[in-house]
């Protein structure tokens, strides 16, 4: 086993290093001048010069993207174009709490409804309880995060409009992980946009998976020797259902990463997703390149526990 996580580690160093190499050369040769943009109507020769100099856009591309690399392995993230000697740590320091609690809650929600809804489903196959859980499935799984987050702020004005309550239409807690009732009303509805999608696909994939096991012979042995329907389910069938899902949940943690570009936007939540937009379109390239390493190595780790999660589900995958 260390030896394989030896191996992974290694194997997440390189996709890091990649990551950064293609983010760098995309915004090495993007259109624009980050300088000049910095400095907009109050341009001067000689503070431009100095300015280039000091965040060593005057190196070669090598040389800036070696310094990059060393400073980023020394956890120096370097300094915001847009915020002249301001750390980028310092800026994504308020975000990243934001988009963690954010993507933790809905990949917990995914979980906790998802595959216990796959598992009923399994059960009562083609039943009236299949039916719908399958039909409410595949509708929330086909429509984007985007379109359920306007959905659900076009239902959040009409219920508000029709009771005379005032349920937050956008927003966040300015203190993350607190969960007082104002924290709630204004932390549930983006949560449980983001966790839709996830929640189908766990949902879905937990339906197919226990169907499958379900119809093997060690199954019908089991029930053949008289053991009780929960014994054979949860015993038997449940741990061997459960491998394709470990796959998917590092899956899913790229997907929650993506989709909460979206709902921090729709919703206005100050996470890394606002940031990472804020930052592109002031041509904030250090930012950028700080949160794209943050999703990769958040995707990547996402991979690395799935891979960990394969020997606990089930001893005989080897993984060394």
């Amino acid at each position: 086993m260390v030896q394989f996580l030896i191996k992974r580690f290694i194997g997440l160093i390189f996709v890091v290093v990649a990551v950064t190499f293609i983010t760098f050369i995309l915004g090495y040769n993007a259109p624009g001048d980050p300088i000049k943009t910095m400095l907009g109507n109050h341009f001067d020769l000689s503070t431009y010069l100095s300015l280039r100099h000091t965040y060593g856009l005057d190196l070669p591309w090598y040389q800036q993207y070696w310094n990059f690399l060393t400073n980023l392995f020394r956890f120096n993230l370097g300094y915001s174009f847009q915020i002249q000697n301001y750390p980028v740590g310092e800026i994504l320091k308020s975000g990243v709490p934001v988009s963690t609690e954010l993507a933790f809650w809905a990949l917990l929600i995914q979980m906790l409804i998802g595959i216990p809804v796959g598992i009923i489903s399994a059960l009562k196959s083609n039943s009236w309880i299949d039916t719908v859980n399958m039909g409410v499935m595949l509708v929330l799984f086909a429509l984007p995060s985007f379109v359920l987050a306007v959905f659900a702020q076009l239902l959040i004005v009409w219920f508000d409009t029709s009771t005379g309550n005032t349920w937050p239409v956008q927003g966040w807690s300015q203190n993350p992980w607190t969960y007082s009732l104002s924290d709630i009303q204004v932390k549930l509805v983006p949560i449980l946009v983001l966790a839709a999608v996830g929640t189908a696909l766990f949902a879905r994939l937990a339906r197919t998976s226990m169907l499958e096991v379900l119809r093997q012979d060690y199954v019908r042995t089991a029930r053949a020797k008289g053991m009780r329907e929960r014994t054979v389910v949860y015993r038997h069938a449940f741990r061997n259902a459960m491998i394709p899902l470990v796959t998917v949940f590092g899956l899913s943690l790229g997907g929650i990463v993506t989709g909460a570009f979206f709902v921090e936007a729709i919703f206005n939540i100050p996470g890394i997703a606002q940031q990472t937009v804020t930052s592109i379109n002031a041509r904030d390239y250090p930012v950028i390149q700080a949160t794209v390493v943050l999703i990769a190595v958040a995707v990547v780790l996402g991979n690395l526990l799935s891979d960990i999660l394969y020997s606990v589900v089930d001893p005989r995958i080897k993984t060394q």
